[in-house]
């Protein structure tokens, strides 16, 4: 995605309708250093706030993403395209945070194994030997809460009956069988129970939705 080339089509388009960077950072309620940002190609807009945009600057996402005015034979190759950038982008983005989770918990089980270890052998007071079992059992706890988390919410489950995916509740992550990051959860599109894999990206049909 060429963002300098995104960038210079939204200061065309906001030219275009008349307006300042001020004035369209007032009519999203951001700053106008957000959109200076935007059209010098250093950042793209918030997904929050993309189709907002393109309605103050009479585009679609499709072409805000492309980078130009789309005419019809153009415009299903530029949206596959732009739908395959999406989904590698989120894809390298989900992997990247699910990688943070093993991190976090290899930290968390090794604070716990050092803290137990020391506690045994290295500590001779009573009361240290608690404190120390407590606050190594404590960091394992919240690691082990925050690798559960970005388990849940980072990227979603496929059901292998009606093929939907989805993001489940943090407690159907928590009580559901599982090997590596394969889950026995119920599917709440199908009402259906089964082994339910874990994909880093939507289908390209519900992404364009």
């Amino acid at each position: 995605m060429d963002q300098i080339k995104i960038g210079r089509f939204i200061a065309e388009r906001r030219k275009a309708q008349g307006l300042t960077q001020a004035a369209l950072a007032e009519k999203l309620n951001i700053t106008d250093r957000a959109v200076s940002k935007w059209e010098n190609g250093r950042s793209m807009p918030d997904s929050s706030i993309m189709l907002e945009l393109c309605g103050l600057l009479q585009i679609d996402v499709n072409e805000l993403l492309s980078g130009e005015k789309l005419n019809m034979e153009d415009y299903k190759k530029m949206a596959e395209e732009n739908l395959v950038l999406l989904r590698r982008q989120e894809e390298a983005a989900n992997r990247k945070l699910l990688s943070l989770e093993w991190v976090i918990g290899l930290s968390g089980t090794f604070t716990l194994f050092i803290g137990m270890f020391a506690a045994s052998y290295a500590v001779k007071d009573r009361g240290w030997q608690i404190v120390l079992i407590v606050v190594s059992l404590a960091v394992f706890l919240a690691d082990a809460h925050c690798a559960l988390w970005l388990e849940q919410s980072v990227g979603y489950y496929e059901c292998p009956k009606c093929g939907e995916r989805y993001v489940p509740t943090m407690g159907a992550v928590f009580l559901a069988p599982h090997f590596g990051r394969t889950r026995y959860m119920k599917c709440p599109h199908c009402g259906q129970r089964g082994w339910q894999k874990k994909a880093l990206t939507l289908d390209g049909e519900r992404m364009m939705r």
